[in-house]
């Protein structure tokens, strides 16, 4: 089988880059012809045409579809795996490959198809005033805090959709979690066409023991959507618990500046520092109030044999299984998180048993393994949806 993925690099880095680039890996690993087409937003010229620019090519881009024609006239491959377009490649790549007959699976890593900038949260609180057609709000609500991009941002949204760019062209698409699964359904992508796989996580060889964790641990970015304030504010009802907060971000000094005294800051954590802090903990708190796509630290700490305590909210639930992999609570509830906390803390052979069962619903799910056999099945339908469309038309919008 010959793959060819397709990715936008982000201005700055991030996991969505890293999966691409794992992905790529894992492919080439297991002997499959895989080959990245790929373009980079640091490349975009910071002056006005060439913001400009960035926000027509994001609609469409007729430079990235005949170079991607040319890609597939000499590399042939059976099937193109898109992830970010935005804002070099564009819809016009899926429109390309299946003007020339080959099946386009996209994996959506965020709700970019369905709100202008990707996740559903605005100062502080979800938002889904873009839902049903109306991405005009995100200008009128200036979602990207700068008039001209959240402009851009309406506009790439209202077109693509108008034209039919992604359902006319994207064969399969792929959701990180049922739970975006749902959400592209509700918006009206075909339910049939959308296949569920998780993100890969690698595991370590022997698991942690959960039950002599020393400490409640948090790692994420520091900003408003993570849920720290009610973390913060549990940790405040239980000075008996030892809290450790890992990374950093923009709400850095603030939470220092309100932390109670059982609660310690490490800062950013390198990828060994990360995997000690998760096998030292008893327990991992994921406070998210906006709806996680994923729940890459929740599916890390089962990973690593660590139960997790996760808010209610987004694809959390369905990593975990509610007292399979960890306990959940109301999000933005600190109260019903001190609960929670005390309840696992106080009890060493429920989180070595939950840890345990983590693991294992992490190896199931989350597995190098597991990934490949499930893209390569997703892979397999996509060619055989276009096989069966003998035509090679386009589906309808």
């Amino acid at each position: 089988m010959k793959v060819l993925l397709v990715h936008n690099r982000y201005r700055f880095r991030g996991g969505e880059d890293a999966v691409v680039e794992n992905t790529l890996q894992l492919l080439q690993d297991h002997g499959v012809e895989a080959r990245l087409f790929d373009k980079a937003s640091a490349d975009i010229p910071s002056s006005l045409p060439g913001k400009i620019g960035a926000v027509f090519s994001g609609i469409y881009s007729r430079a990235a579809a005949a170079e991607m024609a040319v890609l597939i006239r000499q590399f042939r491959p059976d099937v193109v795996h898109a992830h970010n377009l935005y804002p070099l490649l564009s819809p016009s790549v899926p429109a390309a490959a299946r003007r020339a007959g080959v099946p386009v699976v996209m994996t959506c890593h965020n709700y970019r198809l369905v709100c202008p900038i990707g996740v559903h949260f605005v100062r502080g609180a979800i938002c889904e005033r873009c839902a049903g057609g109306r991405e005009y709000w995100c200008l009128l609500r200036n979602c990207r805090e700068n008039r001209f991009e959240s402009a851009a941002y309406a506009l790439r949204n209202t077109a693509t959709r108008m034209l039919g760019l992604f359902k006319r062209n994207v064969t399969v698409y792929i959701a990180i979690s049922e739970f975006v699964k749902q959400r592209l359904a509700a918006a009206g992508f075909s339910e049939d066409r959308i296949e569920v796989l998780y993100n890969m996580i690698s595991r370590p060889d022997t698991p942690a023991d959960a039950g002599v964790g020393r400490y409640a641990a948090f790692t994420g970015r520091l900003s408003a959507e993570k849920g720290v304030e009610t973390f913060l504010q549990a940790a405040a009802r239980l000075p008996e618990i030892p809290v450790k907060i890992g990374g950093v971000g923009p709400l850095e000094a603030t939470l220092k500046r309100d932390a109670p005294s059982n609660v310690v800051f490490t800062g950013a954590l390198d990828m060994a520092g990360l995997a000690e802090f998760y096998r030292n903990a008893a327990f991992v708190v994921v406070p998210s109030v906006w709806h996680e796509a994923f729940g890459l630290v929740a599916a890390e700490a089962m990973s690593h044999g660590i139960p997790v305590i996760a808010a209610r909210n987004g694809a959390l639930p369905e990593l975990l299984e509610e007292d399979e992999a960890g306990l959940l609570f109301a999000p933005g509830d600190a109260a019903d998180l001190a609960d929670k906390m005390r309840l696992l803390w106080g009890n060493p052979q429920r989180r070595r048993a939950m840890g345990l069962a983590g693991r294992e619903r992490a190896e199931r799910l989350f597995s190098a393994r597991a990934h490949f056999d499930r893209l390569t099945a997703i892979y397999g339908r996509a060619i055989e949806l276009i096989r069966n469309n003998a035509a090679g038309q386009v589906f309808e919008a």
